[in-house]
């Protein structure tokens, strides 16, 4: 299983830069709403291919069998 994390770069004027790894779609922009409190928004986003591809869970599927 692939990681996920959120990487944070605090910049020199205080402002935060905050990337996704590892999570897909739109789950990694609640994911970093998660991190942020309420006193902080987001100014501005870029969506990376990441954020574009498809989450692909494990389902296991059950097949009936007719006799």
């Amino acid at each position: 299983m692939r990681e996920e994390k959120i990487v944070v770069t605090i910049n020199e004027d205080g402002s935060l830069d905050l990337k996704s790894e590892g999570i897909k779609g739109e789950a990694c922009i609640a994911e970093i709403e998660a991190v942020l409190s309420e006193d902080l928004s987001i100014e501005s986003s870029k969506k990376t291919d990441e954020y574009y591809q498809k989450e692909v869970r494990n389902t296991k599927q059950k097949q009936e069998v007719k006799k």
